[in-house]
């Protein structure tokens, strides 16, 4: 099995079968997959407050509850969702 040392080395894949017959044959450095994850440091975040309606906020936790999420997560969740598919279609 070849080992991918370097994020370059990675092909552009034409579909999912292609990219499936890669991995078959190539696995990451351990070294490349510790470097690529990110430990969030607290100064990192900023308080806010945001005002909510109480029934739609009701509603965000009880859709949070049936997914076993806290609720300020799933919203940062779904907000870091919406900023990527923003930043993909401007």
């Amino acid at each position: 099995m070849e080992t991918i040392t370097s994020w370059s080395q990675l092909p552009d894949f034409e579909d999912a079968a292609a990219e499936h017959a890669f991995w078959q044959e190539h696995e990451l450095d351990p070294k490349l997959m510790a470097g690529s994850v990110h430990e969030a440091v607290t100064r990192e975040s900023t308080t806010i407050t945001l005002r909510f309606d109480p029934r739609m906020l009701s509603r965000i936790k009880r859709i949070a509850r049936s997914r076993f999420l806290n609720y300020q997560s799933m919203m940062k969740q779904w907000l870091a969702e919406r900023l990527e598919d923003e930043m993909k279609n401007p």
